[in-house]
């Protein structure tokens, strides 16, 4: 039951990101500020028990039968009882928090990233599709490339002298720990469960990025000696010698071992590192600042094909034929640069959510646009360190297994990104909606018109507010969503009732938001509960055992609201074999979206359902702009 919790509970990021761009600040270092600023953070709350019981079951009414549900509410109350297994669970909860910086984000750590054993490859690390770049050669690849690095050392400048600006949200200033998490930090497979290193908190803190192309590594100083950051010519210098020197392409893949089933992969890790040369290579990497992926490019398709390409690109790279192997898939940040000019990166998903990651990229992607300023004179650099590997035949075999897993699951993903060019988050704003709620109802109304049915949805809320806060899940199916979208084909249904029923089901949403993000939503309260029942040894209470459960934590619809200034998408895959994966980030004028689906079910189709989010946005507009007591 926690593989499936593991699989269905993952957090593909954040519902907030502050809209402010982060600036180049001054240089000067402020020692303690990160941590004088997190400790003036209030506490992850625990709910009252009560609350959260009341709340599941009113969260199942739109998806579980009436029978269903009249079994739960018996095993509830017996749950609830004075003096009962929920009560001692929730004493248990409290005295955690007391004691704890934040009682949830060990055991969420673990549960959702670090016990999860699927790869992490579609599965978990989403990928980030930028606006199309203008080259086509390998010097405008590798000019972007030296202007990309220089914007994450400017980034990382703030990071290090504690000057990143502080974000707020609704006056209340966020938690910045996932900044300091994400830059020279890996994860690490292990034969059951995997842990992640930060070597940015270290003594030596590294000073190298690395850079694969053609499969093949490179360890690549970034700083001077006397620690100034190369700057764009140096570094454009320094990669066209690591791209001179690794013209060969009948390399071994190592990278794709990366790709692998967590269990499958740490045993080949082991094996891999037994020898004293590999092992040297892979700490390289894993300690490196970034790793960025010089692509080959990728098959040439149509402009309306081109943003599904890209996505399929940064997900996975393509397959073993195409750049599957120019990955080190662990790696928390990696920046992909194609010679074709498609442009973005992947993350690996434990350190953090989508938006420190986003203004992270907001930062470079404005950093690339500044006119170059060349500094004389060039200083002689010695020749970027290439990464050796000794390939036992033992290996080999695991890198043959690797490539042949990857294509199976580049041939299951079926993604669709697309751009809603007919209106952006202008609209919703115009009719006094939550431009979020807006589309998650439009969702929730092309799911039900392709399956006539409601469906377990999952969007992801930050708990930034709160120290160490990572994210709870915001149920976008509710009863109120539920009347909107039965009602909206309806002819028998009025217009003005079913305005009526849109705008209760958005503020519906938009109050389950203002909960969640202050620590008042069930997921997280429910998993606490159940990790305390494992904790204490007891058996595990029958809510949890019960099929409702089992249906609330099955999420057909696993979605994430990730706004950017840059005009760029998220995208993962889904979390559960029959679902969807939905990404969006909302433009003044346009929406840019990716859905995601798996090919292996019959039941499910990325482009049937971003068609039918298309038609479902076009008649809420259209429903709204023709029924006089809509118009505000």
């Amino acid at each position: 039951m926690l593989g499936l919790l593991a699989r269905t509970m993952m957090a593909k990021t954040c519902l907030v990101k502050p809209s402010t761009l982060v600036k180049p600040v001054s240089v000067t270092k402020i020692p303690g500020r990160y941590l004088a600023h997190q400790e003036g953070l209030p506490k992850l709350p625990v709910p009252p028990l009560r609350q959260t019981c009341e709340r599941y079951l009113a969260m199942l009414e739109p998806i579980i039968s009436e029978a269903e549900i009249r079994h739960t509410r018996q095993l509830m109350a017996e749950f609830l009882r004075s003096g009962g297994v929920g009560e001692r669970l929730q004493k248990g909860l409290e005295r955690r928090a007391r004691k704890t910086e934040n009682w949830l984000s060990d055991w969420w750590l673990q549960t959702a990233y670090l016990d999860f054993r699927m790869p992490v490859v579609v599965h978990s690390s989403p990928g980030v599709v930028l606006p199309r770049l203008e080259f086509h050669d390998r010097q405008g690849q590798i000019r972007y490339a030296a202007k990309l690095i220089a914007g994450v050392l400017d980034f990382k400048t703030m990071i290090d002298n504690e000057t990143l600006p502080v974000e707020y949200l609704g006056g209340k200033p966020l938690c910045m720990n996932q900044y300091y998490q994400v830059l020279s930090s890996c994860r690490i497979p292990g034969p059951k469960k995997d842990t992640v290193v930060n070597h940015a908190l270290g003594k030596r803190p590294p000073s190298h990025i690395t850079v694969v192309h053609n499969f093949q590594f490179f360890l690549l100083d970034v700083y001077n000696s006397d620690g100034t950051p190369l700057t764009i010519d140096q570094l454009y210098m320094q990669l066209e010698k690591i791209w001179n020197s690794s013209l060969q392409t009948n390399k071994e893949p190592i990278g794709i071992l990366t790709s692998q089933h967590r269990n499958t992969w740490g045993k080949a890790y082991n094996t891999l590192i037994k020898d004293k040369v590999n092992k040297e290579s892979v700490r390289a990497i894993q300690k490196s600042i970034i790793t960025v992926c010089l692509d080959a490019p990728m098959p040439r398709v149509s402009d309306e094909l081109y943003r599904s390409r890209a996505a399929i690109q940064m997900l996975h790279g393509g397959g073993s034929r195409w750049n599957s192997g120019n990955r080190w898939f662990d790696k928390t940040l990696q920046f992909i640069i194609g010679e074709d000019g498609s442009c973005g990166l992947i993350y690996e998903h434990a350190p953090a959510e989508g938006p420190p990651i986003v203004s992270l990229v907001d930062h470079v992607v404005e950093y690339t646009k500044k006119s170059e300023m060349v500094r004389s004179p060039m200083v002689p650099l010695s020749m970027p360190q290439k990464l050796r590997f000794n390939i036992t035949p033992e290996i080999k075999k695991d890198i043959e297994k690797a490539k042949q897993n990857m294509n199976i699951m580049v041939n299951d993903l079926d993604l669709k990104a697309f751009v809603f060019s007919n209106f952006g988050k202008n609209f919703p704003k115009s009719q006094k909606m939550s431009p979020d709620a807006f589309i998650q109802m439009a969702l929730q109304l092309a799911y039900f018109r392709t399956y006539q049915a409601c469906c377990s949805t999952y969007e992801s809320a930050s708990l930034r507010m709160f120290r160490l806060g990572r994210t709870d899940t915001i149920r976008s199916a509710s009863s109120s969503s539920l009347r909107f979208t039965q009602a909206m084909d309806d002819p028998s249904t009025q217009n003005t009732e079913k305005v009526a029923l849109l705008r209760e089901a958005v503020q519906a949403h938009r109050a389950y938001t203002d909960m969640a993000i202050r620590g008042q939503a069930i997921d997280r309260h429910l998993l606490g509960l159940r990790k305390q029942a494992i904790e204490d040894l007891t058996s595990m209470p029958e809510i949890f055992m019960d099929t409702a459960y089992a249906v609330a934590m099955h999420y057909n619809l696993s979605t994430s609201q990730v706004p950017a200034k840059t005009d760029c998408v998220m995208c993962f895959g889904p979390v559960v074999p029959d679902g969807y994966g939905v990404c969006y980030n909302p433009m003044e004028e346009h929406i840019n979206f990716s859905v995601s689906a798996f090919n292996s079910c019959e039941e499910t189709d990325a482009a049937k359902l971003a068609q039918a989010l298309q038609g479902a946005l076009l008649d809420m507009r259209e429903l709204l702009e023709q029924t006089p007591q809509a118009k505000l």
